[in-house]
C-alpha cells in the first residue's frame, strides 16, 4: 500500500483532511497514518477532539511517500509548529510534500515555494505568514490544486482538488483519481439543485 501521512495540529481545519483519509484508504488502498507536532490531544476548528498517538518525528521511520500539511489557526500564529528539516529531508529524498490553505505556510517556510508554481489562498497570505517567501513569481491564483516538481498547493477552499492531487501523487492511476474528482464536483455541475 502508499503510504500518506497527514499532519494536523491545534486548531485544524475539519474539511481540508477528510476526503483523503475517509476516500483513500477504505476505497483506495492507501495507508494513511496522522501524526501531530507533539503526540497527544488535538481539537479541530469545529470542536473535533483527537489523539494523536505520533508526533511528526515519527514520519521519517514510517518512510511514506506524500506527506500533506493540513491547514488551520495555529499557522497564522507564533505558536506554528516549524516543519521545515522534515519537509526539505522528504522531499530531498524523492517524496511528496503537499499543504492546504494554513498548510501552505508551512511549505513556504521551508521555502519549498520558492522555485515551483503553487498556489495558496492569495499571495498576500504567503507573504503576511511566512517570512523569506521568495516565490511570489510562481505564484499561481489558481481555485484548485497545483502540483509541480512534487509539491501540492491548495486554498483552503479546494478540498476535492487536493485529495485528488494527494492520491495520484500516491500512486492512485489517474483514471481512478479523475472518476474520483469528477464524482465530487458532479454536485456543481450542470445546476444541480434546479
Amino acid at each position: 500500500m502508499k503510504k500518506v501521512a497527514i499532519i494536523l495540529t491545534q486548531g485544524f481545519a475539519d474539511w481540508e483532511y477528510g476526503l483523503i483519509a475517509g476516500a483513500g484508504g477504505p476505497f483506495y488502498g492507501l495507508d494513511i497514518r496522522f501524526f501531530a507536532p507533539t503526540a497527544g490531544e488535538i481539537r479541530s476548528m469545529g470542536g473535533l477532539s483527537a489523539d494523536i498517538p505520533e508526533g511528526v518525528e515519527a514520519i521519517r521511520a514510517w518512510s511514506p511517500g506524500v506527506i500533506a500539511v493540513i491547514g488551520g489557526t495555529i499557522w497564522e500564529t507564533d505558536d506554528a509548529p516549524v516543519l521545515d528539516d522534515l519537509l526539505l529531508a522528504h522531499h530531498s529524498r524523492g517524496g511528496v510534500v503537499a499543504g492546504i490553505c494554513g498548510g501552505t505556510l508551512a511549505l513556504a517556510r521551508a521555502g519549498l515555494l520558492d522555485n515551483v508554481r503553487h498556489t495558496s489562498n492569495d499571495a498576500d497570505y504567503l507573504h503576511r505568514h511566512a517570512p523569506g517567501y521568495a516565490g511570489s513569481e510562481l505564484f499561481q491564483p489558481a481555485p484548485e490544486a497545483v502540483t509541480d516538481n512534487r509539491v501540492i498547493t491548495a486554498p483552503g477552499t479546494a478540498p476535492v482538488g487536493f485529495a485528488t492531487a494527494v492520491f495520484e501523487s500516491a500512486g492512485l492511476v489517474r483514471d481512478a483519481a479523475e472518476a474520483f474528482r469528477r464524482m465530487l464536483a458532479a454536485e456543481h455541475a450542470g445546476g444541480a439543485g434546479k
